[in-house]
């Protein structure tokens, strides 16, 4: 009885370790508003149900207590890169309200953002909450449990820690999340070379004028329409590149 306890506790210490702590990190779970407590518990109920279907890919117990123990915290560090995976692929949307913001003259309007508990471009802050309330909607969060999951066929639990591997896939992602980004905010780039462009000519033409103070306002408007009709396109585009990022794990 005491073997199969112990079994059992060390089936369970690895597989919450994993999912725990990638969920601590998930987009969305990792909000401010979601507390602690609310994340440790989802934790252990995927873990429960997880332990009969993941038994088979765990090895089997360590007679040494400091391969018990880099194993455990090699199963940590697996959960820590795929929720730090997870947030590179959520820094485009973040990268795209920045620019967005800065274009339409939104760059000193903050607020509090209420999922990373900091101050954030007002813009920002819109696009990433759009983006979450989607993701959810969507049921994109269950592809990223699916993730973390499947992740046991690319990261097995007890190999050696593929560090060269992991430092490449975060280097990738994060360039790749830039072009995105950067792609997404790509309008509202235009956008403010041809209205400064056009702004530079009327200075020229009325020099008596504070013609960029002057269009301040029509900036804020033309920016805000162009949001209105770029939005659909911006989450489309962002969501389907969300959902082929976390292919990496789901092969």
């Amino acid at each position: 009885m005491t073997e199969l306890l112990n079994l059992e506790l060390y089936k369970f210490l690895l597989i919450f370790l994993r999912i725990g702590s990638a969920i601590m990190l998930m987009p969305g779970f990792n909000a401010g508003y979601v507390n602690a407590q609310l994340r440790l518990s989802i934790a252990l109920a995927i873990t429960v149900i997880l332990i009969p279907f993941l038994s088979d890919k765990l090895p089997p117990i360590p007679q040494n207590f400091a391969d018990i123990l880099q194993m455990l915290l090699f199963e940590i560090t697996y959960g820590i890169f795929i929720g730090i995976f997870m947030q590179i692929l959520m820094a485009a949307i973040n990268l795209a309200g920045n620019l967005i913001g800065q274009a339409i003259g939104f760059s000193n309007a903050q607020m509090f953002d209420p999922a990373f508990q900091q101050q954030s471009i007002i813009i920002d802050s819109f696009l990433t909450i759009v983006a979450l309330t989607l993701i959810f909607i969507t049921n994109l969060h269950h592809l990223m449990l699916s993730a973390v999951i499947e992740s046991y066929n690319l990261l097995p639990a007890g190999s050696t820690l593929p560090t060269d591997d992991m430092a490449q896939t975060i280097s990738k992602t994060l360039t790749q999340s830039f072009l995105i980004g950067f792609k997404l905010g790509s309008p509202f780039i235009a956008f403010t070379i041809v209205f400064y462009v056009g702004m530079g000519l009327l200075s020229r033409l009325m020099p008596q004028l504070n013609i960029f103070f002057l269009s301040m306002p029509l900036q804020i408007y033309l920016g805000i329409g162009l949001i209105f009709i770029t939005l659909p396109v911006i989450i489309i585009w962002f969501i389907k590149y969300y959902e082929d990022g976390l292919q990496l794990f789901l092969h």
